[in-house]
C-alpha cells in the first residue's frame, strides 16, 4: 500500500472504525506510523526472585506452585498465585479478582509483570499483568505507550500500527546517504517500525536517535527556507539618520548596553538592501518599547512610514503617548488607530496616512483592515508577538513594498531555543534591567496563610496603592476562567475587601469593556483589580505595587513572571506573593524558583526543565510544524548536530537542486505545505 492510502482501506478496519481514529490526527498510513509512543513499558528486564527490589516494576518467570483465595471484607477479596523458581517464592496478588484463579493450574510456566511490594521477607507482585510462558508474550518486550481519548485503548492504536506497518512493503527513504552516513543514522524503515516495536533496548535507542536528529533537521532546513523567503526580496534600504543621536541623547534616561546593541541590530538591518525579519526580545520592563520608539524615528527622519501593533487598545494608547511625547519635539508626527474611534475620527486619520501626513501609527488589529493604506510604509513593529498569529503579523507587511519587519516579546527564551522557535527571524536579546527599575520582592504563601496575604493587600490599599488578584487558571477555558474571576470577586467583596473598591477582568469582556476596566484601574478609580492572565500583557500602572496569584502552582513559571512584570513600575517598594494549594515536591521547587531569582531567561531555562517544551513554544501559533517527538530541552545535543548539518547542506546546495536532495527537499514542501507557497526552491 502506498503511505499516503487512507486508513479506512486496511482490511479490518473500515470507513467506521477509521474515524474513530480520525480523532487522534490519524487519517492515512503516513499519519497513523508517524503517530510515536509517548513512552514506554519495559517489560524486557527479568529478574530471579530473589533479586528482586522493593516498589520496582519488574518481569519475572516461574512455575505454579499453588493458589489462595479469602475474603477481608465484605466486598474485598485478595486472591494470590504463588509462583517459584530457582531462587525463590512470590505472591502474584489480586484484589476482587478471584476469576483469574481459574484461568491458570499447578505446574504452569508462566511470566508475570508488574510492581513489587517486599513486607516482612514476604515478595510480593501486586496486580501483576500474566502470561502463560510461550514465544508471543507481550511480557519479554518494550511496550508503547500511546496518547489515547475518545475511549480508543493502547491495544487498539498499537494493533492498527502493527497493521498498517504490515502493509507496507519498505518505508522510502529521502534523506541523503552522506547525511546518513556522517550522521551514524538508521534508515527511516528500521526506526519507524523500531519506535513502535522495539526488539530491544538498543534498537529503541538507535530509533529514537534517528527520528529526532531527522526532526530537528527538517524543521532547521524549512525554517532556513521561510527566512530565505523574505532574505531574498528587496527590501528598502534606510540610512542611519545622524538626528537619530539628538533623539537619544534628548531621552530622559540613558540606554542601556543591551539596549544600544539590539538597535545596532536593528539600524544594520534597515540600511541593507534586503528585508528586515528580526525579533527583540527582552525581559519585562528592560525598555524594548524604546528601542522601537528610536527605530520607528530612524524611518521617519529618513522621510518613511512607519507602524507598531500593539493587542489592546489600552497598550496602543499607551505607546502612542510614549513616542508622541518624546518625537513631536523632532517634528515626528504620531497618531493613533483603534477601534473606539469614531467614524468621522477614524476617517481622519486614514486620510492623513494615506496622505502621507502621518509618520508613524500606532494601532491595534485595527491597522490590519482593508481601507488603511499607506503612502510608503518601511518599517511595521509587532508588539508582544505571541497575541498575534503569523497570518496577522504578514497582512501588516502587505500595507507596504516589502517593508522590514520587526517583532518584540516579553517571554524570555533561551537563545539556542529562540533560534528554534524563531527559526524565520534573526534574534537580539535585551538581557538587562534600566538603572532605577525596582525590585520586587517574592514570596510563596501557602493556601491556609490566605488570610495574612489579604492582610497585606489591605495595607497596601491604606499607604494608597493598588492591587492585582489573578485567579486561578482553571482549565483552557475563557468561560470557566472568567466565571472563576466573577466567583472571585464575589467572595473577596463579602468576606475581605467590602469597603474596598473592585474592579474585574477577563477574556470574555468586550475589548471596549476590557479597555475601561484597565482604564479606571489606571486613573486609580479602582483598589484591587479581580483578573484572568489577560492582565498578562497590560499597561504601566506605577501606584501597582501587589500582585497577588491564586494557585500560582496552576501556571507556568514564565508566566508568574510575566504577572510579577505588572508590578514594581513605580517609584514604591513592590511586592509579589504567590498563594499556592499543592505541596508536591515540583509545586515547591518552582515556589521558591520565584522566590530566589528574578531574571526572566533563568526562570525561563528552569520552566523548560519542568515542564518541558510542550506549547511553551506556542509552535502551533508560530506556524511551524509540531515536534512530535524531538524534545528541545532534553536532545540539545542532536539538536546542535541537526543544526550543523543542516547549514551544511544549505552551503553546499541552497536550493536543493541536487539529485541526492531532491526526496528531501520534497518532503520538506510536505511538511511546511502553505508556509513555503510563496518561496522558490528552484
Amino acid at each position: 500500500m502506498d503511505i499516503n492510502t487512507p486508513i479506512q482501506y486496511i482490511k479490518g478496519i473500515g470507513p467506521k472504525r477509521a474515524k474513530k481514529f480520525n480523532s487522534l490526527g490519524i487519517y492515512t498510513l503516513y499519519d497513523c506510523i508517524y503517530y510515536f509512543p509517548r513512552q514506554y513499558e519495559d517489560k524486557s528486564r527479568f529478574k530471579k526472585i530473589n533479586e528482586v527490589e522493593n516498589e520496582e516494576k519488574i518481569s519475572i518467570s516461574g512455575v505454579i506452585i499453588g493458589f489462595e483465595s479469602r475474603k477481608v471484607k465484605e466486598n474485598i477479596n485478595i486472591s494470590k498465585i504463588k509462583v517459584k523458581d530457582n531462587t525463590g517464592i512470590i505472591d502474584l496478588v489480586f484484589f476482587n479478582q478471584s476469576y483469574i484463579l481459574g484461568k491458570f493450574n499447578v505446574k504452569d510456566e508462566i511470566v508475570a509483570y508488574g510492581k513489587i511490594k517486599i513486607e516482612f521477607g514476604t515478595r510480593q507482585m501486586i496486580s501483576p499483568q500474566i502470561e502463560l510462558k510461550d514465544k508471543e508474550n507481550s511480557i519479554g518486550n518494550i511496550t508503547p505507550i500511546y496518547s489515547l481519548k475518545n475511549s480508543i485503548t493502547n491495544n487498539e492504536v498499537s494493533n492498527l500500527i502493527k497493521l498498517a506497518l504490515d502493509n507496507i512493503d519498505h518505508i522510502q527513504e529521502y534523506l541523503p546517504e552522506n547525511v546518513i552516513n556522517e550522521n551514524k543514522l538508521c534508515s527511516i524503515d528500521f526506526a519507524i517500525r523500531n519506535i513502535h516495536f522495539p526488539q530491544n533496548r538498543n534498537s529503541l535507542k538507535i530509533a529514537l536517535y534517528r527520528l529526532v536528529f531527522e526532526e530537528f533537521l527538517i524543521l532547521q532546513l524549512g525554517l532556513f527556507y521561510l527566512k530565505s523567503g523574505s532574505l531574498n526580496k528587496n527590501g528598502i534600504s534606510i540610512r542611519k539618520s545622524p538626528k537619530l543621536y539628538d533623539i537619544i541623547n534628548n531621552l530622559p534616561f540613558s540606554l542601556t548596553k543591551a539596549q544600544m546593541n539590539a538597535l545596532e541590530d536593528i539600524l544594520n538591518d534597515m540600511e541593507s538592501k534586503t528585508v528586515m525579519n528580526r525579533l527583540v526580545q527582552g525581559d519585562v520592563g528592560s525598555g524594548k518599547t524604546v528601542v522601537a520608539l528610536l527605530a520607528l524615528a530612524n524611518c521617519a527622519l529618513n522621510g518613511y512610514q512607519g507602524a507598531m501593533m500593539a493587542p489592546t487598545e489600552i497598550l496602543a494608547e499607551q505607546h502612542f503617548n510614549s513616542l508622541n511625547e518624546i518625537l513631536s519635539k523632532f517634528g515626528i508626527k504620531v497618531d493613533l488607530l483603534v477601534g473606539s474611534l469614531t467614524k468621522k475620527e477614524k476617517e481622519d486619520v486614514l486620510n492623513k496616512i494615506e496622505n502621507g501626513y502621518i509618520d508613524i501609527l500606532v494601532g491595534t488589529h485595527a491597522l490590519i483592515e482593508e481601507n488603511v493604506k499607506f503612502k510608503n510604509l518601511a518599517l511595521v513593529i509587532t508588539d508582544e508577538q505571541h497575541r498575534f498569529g503569523v497570518t496577522q503579523r504578514n497582512k501588516l507587511s502587505t500595507k507596504g513594498e516589502n517593508p522590514d519587519v520587526l517583532v518584540m516579546t516579553a517571554t524570555p527564551i533561551p537563545r539556542t531555543l529562540a533560534l528554534i522557535l524563531y527559526g524565520d527571524l534573526d534574534v537580539s536579546i535585551i538581557d538587562e534591567l534600566p538603572p532605577g527599575r525596582q525590585k520586587i520582592d517574592t514570596f510563596a504563601v501557602p493556601k491556609e496563610k490566605r488570610d495574612i496575604a489579604y492582610g497585606f493587600v489591605k495595607k497596601q490599599v491604606k499607604l494608597g496603592r493598588q492591587v492585582y488578584i489573578v485567579c486561578p487558571l482553571v482549565e483552557e477555558s475563557e468561560a470557566i476562567q472568567a466565571k472563576a474571576a466573577t466567583e472571585l470577586l464575589v467572595e473577596l467583596k463579602e468576606n475581605y475587601f467590602s469597603n474596598l473598591r473592585l474592579g474585574l477582568l477577563h477574556g470574555k469582556m468586550k475589548p471596549s469593556e476590557k479597555d475601561e476596566v484597565m482604564k479606571q484601574f489606571k486613573n486609580g478609580d479602582i483598589d484591587i483589580l479581580v483578573s484572568t492572565t489577560v492582565v498578562e500583557v497590560g499597561v504601566n500602572v506605577p501606584n501597582a505595587t501587589l500582585m497577588i496569584v491564586e494557585d500560582a502552582e496552576r501556571f507556568g513559571l514564565a508566566q508568574l513572571h510575566q504577572l510579577r512584570g505588572r508590578v514594581g513600575r513605580g517609584e514604591h517598594k513592590s511586592y509579589c506573593i504567590l498563594i499556592y494549594g499543592s505541596k508536591t515536591e515540583i509545586a515547591l521547587q518552582r515556589m521558591k524558583i520565584m522566590e530566589q531569582t528574578t531574571d526572566g531567561f533563568k526562570i525561563s531555562e528552569q520552566d523548560l526543565k519542568l515542564r518541558g517544551p510542550g506549547e511553551f513554544f506556542g509552535t502551533r501559533q508560530h506556524g511551524i510544524p509540531e515536534l512530535k517527538i524531538a524534545n528541545i530541552f532534553k536532545h540539545m545535543d542532536i539538536l546542535k548536530k541537526a543544526q550543523k548539518q543542516s547549514r551544511l547542506i544549505i552551503m553546499e546546495d541552497p536550493n536543493l537542486t541536487f539529485e541526492k536532495n531532491k526526496k528531501l527537499k520534497q518532503y520538506i514542501l510536505n511538511k511546511f505545505k502553505d508556509k513555503l507557497d510563496n518561496i522558490s526552491l528552484n
